[in-house]
């Protein structure tokens, strides 16, 4: 299902920009509408090791009042958080609207279906059962009132690599690559096929996934924004403005207007 994903997608850098400052001001917008309406908007980024998380995390977050969300990063439970059922840690990480509106989970409960079934970090029958229960819990927060999205960040095989090495030969993005991350993509097809029954099960009309194109970052990030913002439209049964956006000029040219008028 995935190979069947157009990952030569994307977007021209004025096109991008523009596309860019009008969502996030439509999503500031909305994210207030959350705010009087009482509402939690939920959402769940999943996808490859380097596919673009965290770059997309930060586009969606960068014009939001800072009080108003919450990005949570996921990682193998320690402590109280592994001595409960796996789904108990996102539980108690929910807020109520009046605290936070957007609550960011950056890895989620979805890591029962990729991560722990392939590692062996729980049983079979463990995995299997986990779509029933998350298709539960899903429905659960939607019944309640929640807005919940998921994404699934997809990028190809050789551009994962491409980025790797990147990171390795980049001093202050070296921390990002981990032995462990080597030793995922030496797994990559067990993942895929993980990857895919977790898509087939768990997308739902209550929750359905939304597969972002990844290989093109400036793409990723305005899919899922647009996303976003037609999700919460329609949910909130408000339409924000149009912000009046210029289109997007390049230093170059600008530079290059600038020295035309010292020039004048």
């Amino acid at each position: 299902m995935l190979e069947t994903i157009d990952l030569s997608v994307s977007l021209t850098r004025d096109a991008y920009i523009q596309d860019l400052v009008r969502y996030q001001l439509q999503l500031r917008e909305l994210a207030f509408q959350l705010y009087q309406q009482k509402r939690t908007l939920v959402v769940v980024y999943e996808g490859w090791d380097a596919g673009g998380k965290g770059g997309n995390i930060k586009r969606v977050t960068e014009k939001l009042d800072p009080r108003g969300y919450e990005v949570f990063s996921i990682a193998a439970p320690r402590g109280e958080d592994g001595t409960h059922h796996y789904l108990w840690r996102f539980w108690r990480r929910l807020r109520p609207p009046d605290e936070k509106q957007v609550l960011i989970f950056d890895r989620s409960w979805y890591g029962r279906a990729m991560v722990e079934r392939i590692e062996g970090f729980c049983s079979e029958n463990e995995w299997k059962r986990a779509y029933r229960e998350i298709n539960g819990f899903e429905r659960e927060l939607v019944d309640h009132g929640m807005i919940l999205a998921k994404f699934w960040i997809h990028i190809g095989r050789d551009e994962q690599l491409r980025r790797f090495e990147a990171r390795q030969d980049t001093p202050y993005k070296a921390w990002k690559l981990t032995e462990e991350d080597w030793r995922n993509r030496a797994k990559w097809d067990p993942y895929l096929e993980a990857v895919e029954d977790m898509l087939l099960r768990t997308s739902t009309l209550t929750a359905p996934w939304t597969i972002v194109e990844g290989n093109d970052k400036w793409y990723a990030r305005i899919k899922t924004l647009r996303t976003l913002v037609e999700l919460l439209s329609r949910n909130l049964d408000y339409a924000p403005s149009e912000p009046p956006v210029k289109s997007a000029k390049s230093p170059k040219k600008k530079a290059e207007r600038k020295r035309a008028k010292v020039k004048g």
